[in-house]
């Protein structure tokens, strides 16, 4: 029987029961990436698939997915199979033109269009875990959150970005908010001034931020969009140590806190000296804000006060800043998506 296994592990050992071996590709093979796109658009049926819990979380499982083993096995040896596959966080492919959880249920059968209820896509133990304490957590509070949103990926899967290049982040999203700031308060100040106080956050620009720097007259939702970006500074500040506390999202950030402590660095000491908080305590924070933001837009859509006056716009800005920190999709900042 032919398999293919795909693992979303930054490493993953080869399979430690008889087998063979066909190949193993990683996200720095040739083409690897456009083959994972291809199976997501396979199994969303190119975006004509009813989405359910399962399916979105075999697409999630996809697109975080680093290493592809292809193997041949007998089917004596499918029990051994399912072990390794829960190891490696793996799902596969089967000929049958099936994908399966690593207990060989069907999670998408584009051909037959039959779906075992009880598969689910595997995550770390770290992962699920984590999301059960901070769903608790919330509970606590009165903040409830469905069963079935996923956790974030654990720290065996995740690729967080090097701490300099958060810093020149914060260097850019400073200036942006800035700029927007000063024209919504009709002292504009312009790119050319910015730029001689901080060149080095005009390295760190993305195509969007530069279209709105260098624009005279931005319009009314740019500026209020690039306002917002103080909610994001704000989180890779606090992922970068600079604050004790992510306080709780119920009011927008201290925006004069933020701009001074931006103010109290040099940018060259900022990149420099920069150091990220230990991996599982941005996972934490991560895993908890998304369950937060879930929760306030499942209330905006039913048309109800969030609860403990959770503020969704500072949420979605902590939860763009943290996807970008976690490489969500390898999405760069214009591109980050904010799903729940």
């Amino acid at each position: 029987m032919k398999v293919i296994a795909y693992s979303t592990l930054r490493e993953v050992r080869e399979p430690d029961f008889p087998c063979q071996v066909l190949e193993v590709q990683t996200r720095e093979t040739p083409g690897f990436v456009s083959h994972l796109n291809g199976m997501i658009g396979w199994a969303c049926d190119s975006g004509e698939a009813n989405m359910t819990p399962i399916l979105y979380s075999v697409l999630r499982h996809l697109e975080r997915t680093r290493n592809q083993v292809q193997m041949e096995i007998r089917d004596s040896d499918l029990e051994h199979l399912a072990q390794w596959g829960r190891r490696s966080n793996s799902i596969y492919w089967l000929a049958d033109q099936t994908l399966r959880d690593p207990d060989g249920a069907i999670l998408v059968d584009r051909e037959n269009d039959q779906v075992n209820e009880l598969a689910s896509v595997p995550f770390p133990d770290d992962a699920r875990l984590r999301n059960q304490k901070n769903r608790e957590r919330l509970a606590q509070r009165g903040i409830s959150v469905i069963d079935t949103l996923p956790p974030i990926p654990g720290e065996s899967e995740v690729v967080i970005r090097p701490s300099d290049e958060v810093a020149w982040r914060s260097l850019a999203l400073f200036i942006t908010a800035v700029r927007a700031e000063s024209v919504a308060t009709d002292q504009p100040i312009s790119a050319e001034q910015l730029k001689a106080k901080s060149p080095m956050s005009f390295e760190a620009m993305t195509p969007n931020e530069l279209a709105f720097l260098e624009t005279d007259q931005p319009d009314t939702q740019q500026v209020i969009n690039f306002a917002w970006r103080y909610e994001a500074l704000f989180a890779l500040q606090w992922a970068l140590g600079l604050h004790d506390q992510l306080k709780f999202p119920d009011q927008i950030c201290d925006v004069p806190r933020v701009a001074e402590t931006m103010v109290d660095y040099s940018d060259r000491d900022l990149v420099l000296h920069a150091r990220l908080r230990p991996v599982d305590e941005l996972l934490d924070a991560i895993d908890l804000n998304g369950q937060m933001l879930w929760a306030a837009r499942q209330a905006r859509i039913e048309n109800r006060e969030p609860p403990e006056n959770l503020d969704g716009g500072v949420l979605s800005e902590r939860q763009h800043a943290f996807n970008w920190l976690i490489r969500l999709g390898e999405a760069p900042w214009d591109d980050v998506d904010t799903p729940t």
